[in-house]
């Protein structure tokens, strides 16, 4: 069975991370995101994936290759071009891209499932697909319940009584809202569906195919079920993503390493003197980091590999990419290091350079600015950052 994964978008709501890493490849506990939706496909007889490809598409192309590793086949569509020895992703649309793969060779030639690269989800798609083809429907949305006061921040589905689409409401006031369920990036579709999409131009499904097929009135349907789903459409959605995971509300998402201490998980030779340190799970510590004596570390926290804590330092409620040195004393509270970054739970960020903030986060592969330590207590307390 076939299916496609959407990953040609830039992730501008969740910069800075997408700088430097395609949406797609964000991790979940070194984990990207992508990797579970194409074992999620596996897993239901989807053994043959087409990619569409743009920002940062080399990133995405060499680590999951030709699929061989993950028992599937891939293939990817790439949306840009080169220009002066680089590549520029120009994105021509969600159904642009379906429709670019068609015209090149007609791919899809039977019922097949399209998902955004951006979610973690445990959706049963054999049962969706069946349901699907028991409607006779051309194209069909798989949608979720969601409680009325959180409609606005998502793209709202309208259906009759059969399941068959009405209208579309994106992002509707709590009061303007005709329904409580919302479109997930998850989509059915026959082969059929390409006869409403038109060649050579940037379409999307949301905005531009799913308004006329209902305005054509073809047997367009959403079915609504049960399933787990988080989207990381934005920074905060991010966060709230690996708190999930590492307080065990994601099923299919299993924290990595091995629990060293109740809720405490670590990768392979962390160095960490157990009993000089304050760690209260759950906390996942990537393998080759360096807890120093005197660090406290409050979960839900993630500290990715070969990190450095400081001694004196805390990590509370954060996530920490790898190769972050936390300096002596520093105070990280709901926080998010991301390489020269530091960002709250809203998105926004210090650019650590920038603010000559190198003594609080530097890399590890490189040796820590000297600074004294009155010179940090200024530039701490200018900033509103709590340093010892």
């Amino acid at each position: 069975m076939k299916a496609m994964i959407l990953a040609a978008g830039k992730g501008t709501r969740v910069r800075p991370i997408t700088f430097t890493i395609p949406k797609p490849l964000i991790p979940i506990l070194q984990k990207p995101v992508m990797e579970f939706l194409v074992e999620l496909l596996r897993l239901h007889g989807f053994d043959q994936i087409m990619v569409n490809v743009s920002h940062l598409a080399d990133e995405i192309e060499n680590y999951f290759r030709d699929g061989q590793r993950f028992g599937v086949q891939i293939a990817y569509s790439f949306e840009g071009k080169i220009d002066e020895g680089k590549l520029v992703g120009e994105a021509i649309g969600s159904a642009g891209g379906l429709k670019r793969i068609q015209d090149f060779y007609p791919f899809f030639d039977d019922t097949f499932v399209v998902l955004c690269g951006d979610a973690l989800i445990d959706l049963d798609l054999t049962e969706a697909v069946k349901w699907h083809r028991a409607k006779g429907a051309i194209a069909t949305v798989v949608m979720k319940s969601v409680p009325k006061e959180e409609v606005s921040s998502y793209g709202v589905v309208v259906t009759d009584e059969e399941g068959r689409i009405k209208a579309f409401q994106e992002k509707p006031s709590v009061e303007e809202a005709l329904s409580t369920n919302i479109n997930t990036g998850i989509y059915i579709f026959e082969p059929e569906v390409f006869n409403y999409i038109p060649s050579g131009v940037e379409y999307d499904l949301g905005g531009e195919l799913f308004p006329k097929l209902v305005e054509m009135n073809a047997p367009f349907y959403g079915i609504t079920m049960d399933f787990q789903w988080v989207d990381i459409g934005k920074v905060p959605d991010y966060w709230r993503a690996i708190r999930d995971v590492l307080m065990g509300k994601v099923k299919n998402v299993s924290i990595p390493g091995h629990e060293v201490r109740p809720g405490v998980f670590t990768g392979i030779n962390v160095a960490v003197n157990w009993d000089k340190v304050d760690i209260k799970g759950p906390v996942y510590i990537g393998g080759m980091t360096r807890i120093e004596d005197g660090a406290k570390i409050i979960g839900p926290t993630m500290i990715g590999p070969n990190c450095w804590v400081c001694k004196g330092a805390t990590v509370d409620n954060s996530i920490i990419f790898e190769y972050s040195r936390l300096g002596e004393g520093v105070q990280l509270v709901d926080k998010l290091v991301f390489g020269r970054y530091c960002i709250d739970k809203t998105g926004a960020a210090i650019d650590v350079q920038a603010a000559a903030l190198d003594w609080l986060i530097t890399d590890t592969r490189q040796e820590p600015p000297s600074m004294s330590p009155l010179e940090r207590q200024a530039i701490a307390e200018v900033l509103g950052l709590e340093s010892r």
